[in-house]
C-alpha cells in the first residue's frame, strides 16, 4: 500500500486504493488481494501478540488513529487492540490460540475485543469465557456473556444467570440477552 494512500490520499494508479478513512473492511480487504488473507491475519496476530508490523500496516489496522502513534503519542494498547479487531473480519485459524491467551491481556480493552473475536470465530473453552464474566471491567464481563452464548454449555446458564444482578445495567441486559441466546441454542441441539 503506497504511503500517500495510507495518509488518506487516494490516487489513480490501481483499483485497489484505500486510504485510511475508508472503513477497515475495505481496507483489510484491500490489503488482502494485495498480500493474501492469511498473511495479512497473521501480521494482525503479531501485534496482538506485541509486535510491530510497519506504519503502512498500523495504518491499516488503526486507520486514521494510528496518525497519533506515529506522530509519536504513546501506544499504549491500541495497536494490540486494532490486531484483535482487525480478526473479526480477516481470520486464519493460527490466531486461534493468540486470541484466547490475549482474554488475559493487561488491557480491558483488548480482553473485551479478544471476546469479541471468540464469539465471531466460536473459539474458546467455556471455562476461558467464564472467567470473563467476573472481570473488573464491565465491557469485559458483557464481552464474556456474549461469548459464552455462542461457546457456553448447560453449566454456562448458570454463570450467565448471576450477570442478571450485576451492578452493571449494560452488563445485565446483556446477560438477559445471552442467556435467552444460550437457551435457544442448547435446545435447538436438543
Amino acid at each position: 500500500m503506497a504511503h500517500d494512500k495510507a495518509r488518506g490520499k487516494k490516487t489513480e494508479d490501481t483499483d485497489n486504493d484505500v486510504a485510511t478513512t475508508d472503513s477497515l473492511v475495505d481496507r483489510l480487504r484491500t490489503l488482502a488481494r494485495e498480500e493474501g488473507g492469511p498473511s495479512v491475519a497473521r501480521r494482525a496476530v503479531a501485534l496482538l501478540k506485541g509486535g510491530y508490523e510497519g506504519e503502512d500496516f498500523l495504518r491499516v489496522v488503526g486507520g486514521s488513529h494510528a496518525e497519533g502513534i506515529l506522530g509519536g503519542a504513546p501506544a499504549l494498547y491500541w495497536p494490540e487492540l486494532w490486531g484483535a479487531r482487525a480478526l473479526l473480519h480477516i481470520w486464519d485459524e493460527s490466531a486461534e490460540k493468540p486470541v484466547i491467551a490475549a482474554l488475559g491481556n493487561q488491557s480491558w480493552r483488548v480482553r473485551e475485543m479478544a471476546a469479541k473475536v471468540c464469539a465471531a470465530r466460536e473459539i474458546g473453552e467455556v471455562s476461558e469465557l467464564s472467567v470473563l464474566t467476573t472481570d473488573e471491567h464491565p465491557r469485559v464481563r458483557a464481552a464474556g456473556a456474549r461469548a459464552l452464548a455462542v461457546r457456553g454449555n448447560a453449566d454456562s446458564v448458570d454463570t450467565l444467570e448471576l450477570l442478571l444482578r450485576d451492578y452493571d445495567k449494560e452488563v445485565r441486559r446483556t446477560a438477559q440477552q445471552s442467556l435467552k441466546a444460550l437457551r435457544e441454542r442448547l435446545a435447538d441441539a436438543e
